[in-house]
């Protein structure tokens, strides 16, 4: 433990000296590019100002700063969107240029800032995944041909909670939205239910999206002080490992066995999200293999908790 506190302690010190040498060099022409903002403090910036309801204070801020204002989170800059007008200019008319993104350290656990799709850079590869994530998962098409899965699967919703009503049970609402929510995703990708509690396989996939999310939403001091990124001091990127890691072995073994089923002869596909993926890595039309479909797939688990 006395070892750790020294370890935090130089880290912390190493921190100040670096922020207090950098503080000089900002200047003027700089801080006059950015969009106008509260005042911050040196070192920590805004981060405590934001308090434990941010989207609030975020508000408040807007409504004396602007619609486009910029923030210090530590020693990181922050530009804040809080206008659906604004927003637009910069996720459509200009998304190329804000395309590219700072990356959570976490995220850098089995190097899925260089396969997942919201982390990579712009590329040709980039633009054909996220073509097939337009295609595939969002477009009009697929949610009107999911129409009768969405039905199944709110009846089944309904049909749970009509149960427990006449067992006298509590409902976990929370847990009963995660639980139709990924099986409606997991269907459009997989062709399969991965919230089955009569299957260990998804009982295991089920724990292991409840702690990504859980991890992922933690604050990372290594996402807002970058030299303390390599030291991991909450050990979030290490967890974070683990539940890639456990997840991946997951997608393997279902790749694997859509791969199986692809070679019995008389094979009809399923038409979901992997069978596309499969078709457009046999056919040679994107350039990705097997290890970029396991990220492609993982990519989609935070489009279900951000959308």
């Amino acid at each position: 433990m006395d070892f750790w506190i020294c370890v935090i302690c130089l880290c912390l010190s190493w921190t100040i000296i670096q922020a207090l040498h950098s503080i000089p060099r900002r200047s003027t022409a700089i801080r006059s590019k950015l969009p106008p903002g509260p005042k911050s403090f040196p070192i920590i910036g805004n981060v405590f100002e934001l308090g434990d309801k941010p989207h609030k204070t975020l508000a408040k801020l807007a409504n004396t700063h602007g619609p486009l204002m910029s923030l210090k989170l530590g020693q990181i800059t922050t530009v804040v969107i809080s206008s659906a007008a604004m927003a637009r200019e910069a996720l459509q008319t200009h998304d190329q240029v804000f395309s590219n993104r700072t990356i959570p350290n976490c995220i850098h656990a089995h190097k899925h800032h260089e396969f997942g799709l919201p982390w990579m850079p712009v590329s040709t590869r980039w633009r054909n995944l996220r073509k097939i994530c337009n295609s595939e998962l969002f477009a009009s098409k697929i949610l009107d041909a999911n129409q009768n899965l969405r039905r199944k699967k709110v009846q089944e919703l309904l049909t749970d909670i009509h149960k427990s009503s006449l067992a006298g049970d509590a409902v976990d609402i929370g847990r009963a939205a995660f639980k139709t929510s990924l099986n409606l995703l997991s269907n459009t990708i997989f062709s399969m239910d991965l919230a089955n509690p009569n299957s260990d396989t998804a009982r295991v996939y089920k724990q292991v999206v409840s702690s990504i999310m859980e991890e992922a939403g933690k604050p990372n001091l290594g996402d807002y002080f970058p030299i303390l990124r390599k030291f991991d001091i909450q050990g979030i990127r290490r967890r974070m490992t683990i539940h890639f890691g456990k997840m991946t072995d997951i997608y393997d073994n279902i790749i694997s066995q859509r791969l199986k089923l692809r070679k019995v002869p008389g094979f009809i596909s399923k038409k979901d999200v992997l069978d596309t993926l499969l078709n457009d890595s046999e056919d040679n039309r994107v350039e990705i293999d097997k290890n970029q479909i396991k990220h492609f797939l993982l990519v989609c688990i935070f489009l279900l908790f951000s959308v």
